[in-house]
């Protein structure tokens, strides 16, 4: 039985002003270029040749991901858990990707879309190095959309806030959370397990 209010988004929602839908951009510019420079952190999801979905974490120094040009970005895949989600779903096709651009201390976020490609060319390799290591790959990101989303959401959840933030206390370790969940490995303090991350950066 379907939801009456789903078969309608239009009875239950108004339209977006004109600025919203004019604030598409078909490429990079001045503005989305300096954010993407400030930016240490972004989410990227990825659509797989069999309909799945993958989002998942990057970061860097601010500007880990570079731009080459007005259609182009160049990211670094740094070492993770191996599992490959998002690059499988690269590699398989179609290729298209999401991401969303966090700066510290800024509301608005940047979303940014298109189509992505992996190269393992040495020269783009040399020129990502970070934390002393150039990466095993890199994303090819050839940029269909770009706009800012404003920042109604990370108001409302006070990300940036001191007052907001939570006691690592708060949650078991990262490791003691896997153990639980599988029982594999041997536990260890989060200190421990930052650590071990720092190395491996």
């Amino acid at each position: 039985m379907s939801d009456p209010a789903n078969a309608d988004l239009a009875a239950i929602y108004p339209k977006p002003n004109e600025r919203v839908i004019a604030k598409v951009r078909p490429g990079l510019d001045a503005h989305s270029r300096k954010f993407i420079m400030l930016s240490p952190f972004c989410v990227m999801a990825t659509s797989g040749s069999d309909g799945s979905v993958d989002a998942s974490p990057r970061g860097g120094q601010p500007g880990f991901i570079q731009i080459d040009g007005d259609q182009r970005l160049l990211m670094p895949d740094r070492p993770g858990n191996n599992r490959l989600d998002s690059l499988r779903n690269v590699a398989d096709g179609p290729g298209q990707v999401q991401l969303i651009f966090f700066v510290p201390g800024i509301n608005e976020t940047l979303r940014v879309g298109g189509t992505a490609a992996l190269s393992t060319d040495p020269d783009l390799l040399a020129r990502l190095e970070e934390f002393g290591k150039p990466p095993r790959s890199v994303l090819v990101i050839t940029v269909r959309e770009i706009y800012f989303h404003c920042g109604k959401a990370i108001m409302r959840s006070k990300l940036w806030s001191q007052e907001a933030q939570v006691p690592r206390s708060a949650m078991p370790s990262i490791s003691e959370i896997i153990h639980d969940q599988t029982s594999l490995g041997a536990p260890e303090p989060q200190d421990v397990t930052d650590a071990r991350w720092r190395e491996q950066l």
